[in-house]
């Protein structure tokens, strides 16, 4: 059995992953700045504690790649399907980044902050959301469905259409502009 290789507390900046290769192993408290990491294979990979500022990720691989205490923050992560990474203790945050077209499918993600984020025709089917935060986040034409988005606070959040018969709402929070988006199935007209 080959021993993986291990990578702590480095800092990663301009690095281009995607001419230069990206060396498979563990990292933990590294961060990871203006790195191109676009349609790289990441999978299998570990990042523990781990920050992705302004990194370009999109269409990268990441089947079993591990997630935990991981924080993205201005990222292009567009298409990312990260309902293949390691469920195992995964925990991610997000902060400016483009989530468009990303598939968090049959996840665990509860206390997820999103902040100011792009997710756009991204798919949270069969999610658990609870407790999580949607902080001026764009979700036009994302897939809700079959949802727990129990205490999830959408106050700030726009675009989004959530059928309230189809997931879980109780005790989420939504502001009175979003209320169109709770009836949208209705077809009802909702004026001021």
């Amino acid at each position: 059995m080959s021993e993986r290789n291990y990578f702590c507390e480095i800092k990663y900046s301009g690095n281009d992953f995607v001419e230069d290769g990206f060396t498979n192993g563990e990292y933990e408290n590294c961060v990871f700045t203006n790195c191109r990491l676009a349609n790289v294979n990441l999978s299998g990979n570990v990042f523990i504690n781990c920050e992705f500022i302004n990194c370009e990720l999109s269409n990268a691989k990441i089947a079993d790649t591990v997630f935990r205490d991981v924080k993205f923050t201005n990222c292009k992560l567009i298409g990312l399907q990260f309902s293949t990474c390691n469920k195992l203790l995964l925990t991610m945050e997000f902060e400016g980044s483009q989530l468009n077209l990303a598939s968090f499918y049959n996840l665990k993600l509860r206390k997820t902050t999103f902040n100011k984020c792009e997710l756009r025709e991204t798919d949270f089917v069969n999610a658990d959301l609870s407790g999580s935060q949607f902080l001026e986040c764009d979700l036009n034409k994302t897939l809700f469905e079959n949802s727990n988005l129990s205490n999830c606070d959408f106050r700030s959040a726009y675009n989004y259409v959530v059928d309230p018969e189809k997931n879980k709402i109780s005790k989420s929070k939504f502001s009175i502009l979003g209320v169109p988006g709770l009836l949208s199935k209705y077809d009802i007209t909702i004026e001021k």
